[in-house]
């Protein structure tokens, strides 16, 4: 729910903020993130509800900010980007996870919100090599746009990428998860098995009703 403390969390495990206290593995393996970068180094990515994509930019080059191929030989050296290669990685990879895009020239601002979102989660799932986080993927979505956006998460997942999913939508979460993970107050109040509770369960260990910490394992 709101104030639970997830938006600390996903800052804290993408290297926005570091803990106070407590330790954070990646493979098994303590690691420190001191910045975001330092969490990409790891393999882990996040999108924000923002998107962070750069509407002036092509798909391409928004799958590629950051992480441009420069041209071979001299042209590179002078920092002359290698487009040609970029747009088909870019067509390779949205094609590999099902993310349908009219042509990765389109600039993003040209796109709808629901292909913007698909553009976002798909850039993080490229470069991500242990975790994707992805916060609140389909709140400003429709019906249609939500399920293509769920579809690429499954597609992850399926793979054996890693993925955690915020969201509030309680019926979304029992689709799609695997485990359950639910905050109250900065704290964990529950951990639950997605095929063995109802939306009911998930409802009373987010507000703390009677009973709900039984389940917790």
């Amino acid at each position: 729910d709101n104030g639970a403390g997830k938006s600390t969390l996903i800052k804290t495990l993408s290297g926005v903020h570091p803990p106070d206290e407590g330790e954070i593995r990646v493979g098994g393996r303590p690691v420190h993130f001191a910045t975001p970068v330092d969490a990409r180094r790891a393999g882990v990515e996040t999108v924000y509800q923002d998107l962070a994509v750069a509407d002036d930019l092509s798909v391409a080059a928004n799958l590629y900010l950051g992480r441009e191929i420069l041209r071979s030989g001299p042209l590179g050296r002078l920092g002359l980007l290698d487009k040609r290669a970029m747009r088909q990685g870019a067509a390779a990879a949205l094609a590999e996870l099902g993310v349908r895009i009219p042509r990765v020239t389109t600039p993003i601002a040209m796109l709808s919100g629901g292909q913007r979102q698909c553009v976002a989660v798909a850039r993080a799932i490229i470069w991500a090599t242990n975790v994707v986080i992805l916060d609140e993927p389909t709140a400003a979505l429709g019906v249609v746009q939500t399920g293509r956006v769920l579809d690429v998460v499954r597609r992850a997942r399926d793979a054996g990428m890693s993925v955690v999913l915020v969201s509030h939508n309680m019926p979304q979460v029992l689709e799609i998860a695997d485990r359950v993970e639910v905050l109250r107050l900065g704290r964990r109040a529950a951990r639950l098995r997605a095929d063995e509770v109802t939306t009911d369960d998930l409802v009373a260990a987010m507000t703390g009703s009677t009973g709900a910490e039984r389940d917790e394992r």
